[in-house]
């Protein structure tokens, strides 16, 4: 199994779908980070947007 490993890891096709799988890698973490960051805001945005249609609605 190891040296299959190896061997793809050496082999042009398996360089390339270890750099993308990479890149997904670092992408996924990005979006994570992100999202932990931004989970605040977008609660507040999500908040208010449900307090205006809730304030309209009864206000009819």
């Amino acid at each position: 199994m190891m040296k299959k490993l190896i061997g793809l890891a050496r082999d042009e096709e398996g360089q390339g779908m270890v750099e993308y799988g990479l890149i997904i890698a670092v992408i996924a973490v990005a979006l994570v980070a992100a999202l932990v960051t931004l989970r605040g805001g977008i609660s507040g945005v999500f908040q208010n947007a449900s307090d205006q249609m809730s304030s309209n609605s009864s206000g009819s």
